[in-house]
């Protein structure tokens, strides 16, 4: 899987879709990527290769987007957020014949198994206390994907921080609706809740995140 841009995730599943309604600027709209990826998962999972193969490039993205979000820089022991998304992706692959028989948006059945991947990520680096590197780096490396690079390493580190003092649904949630761009409706149907109850758990945790900045570093 190569990683890109959403716009190239965009302009890869709208090849050969017979076209869809575009966003403003050339680019699919979300709603009709999201139908483009669900049609291409629903191909695939019967065996076509070409169909999956304009699936991981339009879904890899997303997917690897969602796992910078979950661990940004702080890669748990060995795995980076692009590992993840490898094992993420593999996993997909693997589950492809079950989702044959759901009836669910594509990119809600990948989240969730997005979601799990990162838990045992987390799960793994909690068992392994070793630290094995062949320099010992100067400063810490908080450099990574699109994100960063528009908010600032610094700024990205101090929120993302922030996110992991959430609780775990409220932290899903936080990097589903923000970085992932997901409704309220997506977001429910991927951690099993509510549109109302996703509303109400982002405000709460957008407004401890306020109180937080506010405070300043932890010390």
């Amino acid at each position: 899987m190569r990683a890109g841009s959403p716009q190239d995730s965009a302009e890869t599943t709208d090849r050969g879709s017979g076209g869809g309604r575009a966003a403003p600027g050339g680019e699919m709209s979300r709603e009709d990527l999201d139908a483009r990826l669900t049609a291409l998962a629903r191909t695939a999972a019967l065996g076509d290769r070409r169909a999956l193969d304009d699936l991981l490039r339009g879904a890899g993205p997303l997917l690897l987007r969602y796992c910078r979000g979950r661990v940004g820089h702080r890669a748990p022991g060995l795995s980076t957020a692009e590992d993840v998304a490898q094992d993420v992706v593999m996993a997909v692959c693997t589950a492809l014949p079950r989702y044959r028989d759901l009836d669910t948006p594509f990119m809600a059945f990948a989240y969730g198994i997005a979601r799990n991947k990162v838990a045992d990520a987390f799960r793994a680096a909690s068992r392994d206390r070793s630290d094995p590197a062949e320099d010992v780096p100067d400063s810490l490396d908080v450099s990574a994907g699109p994100e960063q690079a528009a908010v600032g390493s610094a700024q990205l580190g101090e929120l993302m921080g922030l996110v992991d003092r959430l609780p775990p649904q409220q932290r899903d949630i936080i990097v589903l609706r923000v970085l992932g761009e997901r409704s309220a409706e997506e977001t429910a149907a991927i951690v099993g809740s509510t549109p109302g109850a996703v509303r109400v758990a982002q405000h709460r945790a957008l407004a401890k995140l306020r109180g937080w900045l506010a405070e300043g570093p932890t010390p």
